[in-house]
């Protein structure tokens, strides 16, 4: 399966990159980064876009199990100067450019939790379901020069169950201003105690209930990881947006007996309409 997730990525990453832009234009996105919902095309007051998507993703984090899923895609957006507000499905927030090189971010999102029926193999069962909840992601770039070519990033999601912190960096390909084009980033994940045994850990309890080891995480590396996207414009209102995602897990995240897989995986595509 390893090699066969491998592949498909290596090979959905090539085909995106050569997927021929049939129409760009020359509209100013506040970053010209194809991973960013930007429809104002450079003009304040209201934007929306609203599309589809479908993902071929693991099942869960640490699953061996992988299926597809159908997501609503787009945002409706507010840009006032260099700042632009947006509610996009489950999250609202704010993303705002200082001095053209630093790009800041803040949003409150949802976290879906995990259920023992993610699990088609009966993997999860007795270790009971998270709960669903809310959490808070901070996020800034700082590019090496205008033109958003080269750029460092760091991120911090936090909530009720611990923190994640990810900081690498990103490389933009193409000339266009408009958002569209491809980027690829290279990050180093982290999370604290509370946030690893979230996901990885297994009490006393659960362990009675399921059969697995018991086993209690420490803070420090999560994984690291490659993420690519693409973005290309369509006629004038049509996007058309891919990502493929690979992320290897740390020796003490393998370590778990929830972690099936040593590494996470995601390929994705969609279209959207820009009113």
């Amino acid at each position: 399966m390893k090699n066969h997730i491998a592949r498909a990525l290596l090979i959905c990453a090539g085909l995106l990159a050569s997927y021929p832009a049939i129409a760009q234009n020359t509209d100013t996105a506040l970053v010209p980064l194809p991973s960013l919902d930007d429809f104002t095309k450079g003009e304040d007051g209201w934007a929306v876009g609203l599309g589809l998507g479908v993902e071929y993703e693991t099942a869960y984090e640490g699953s061996d199990e992988f299926g597809f899923e159908i997501q609503p895609a787009g945002a409706v957006q507010w840009r006032s100067g260099d700042n632009i507000f947006y509610f996009a499905g489950e999250a609202f927030g704010w993303r705002g450019r200082r001095d053209d090189v630093w790009l800041f971010e803040a949003l409150l999102g949802f976290e879906e939790g995990r259920e023992e029926g993610d699990s088609d193999e009966g993997y999860l069962d007795g270790l009971g379901s998270q709960e669903e909840g809310f959490e808070a992601v901070f996020q800034a770039r700082r590019a090496f020069s205008t033109d958003w070519r080269y750029w460092l990033v760091g991120r911090l999601v936090t909530g009720g169950d611990g923190n994640l912190g990810l900081f690498g960096i990103g490389r933009r390909f193409g000339d266009q201003t408009d958002g569209s084009g491809s980027e690829i980033n290279l990050v180093a994940v982290f999370h604290d105690s509370e946030y690893a045994n979230k996901g990885f850990g297994i009490n006393d309890a659960q362990s009675a209930a399921s059969g697995l080891d018991a086993i209690s995480l420490s803070g420090g590396l999560r994984s690291i990881g490659v993420d690519y996207s693409f973005r290309y414009n369509v006629r004038e209102n049509w996007q058309i947006y891919g990502e493929a995602l690979f992320e290897y897990y740390s020796s003490e995240v393998q370590k778990s007996p929830i972690a099936r897989s040593d590494y996470e995986a995601e390929v994705g595509i969609g279209f959207i309409y820009v009113f």
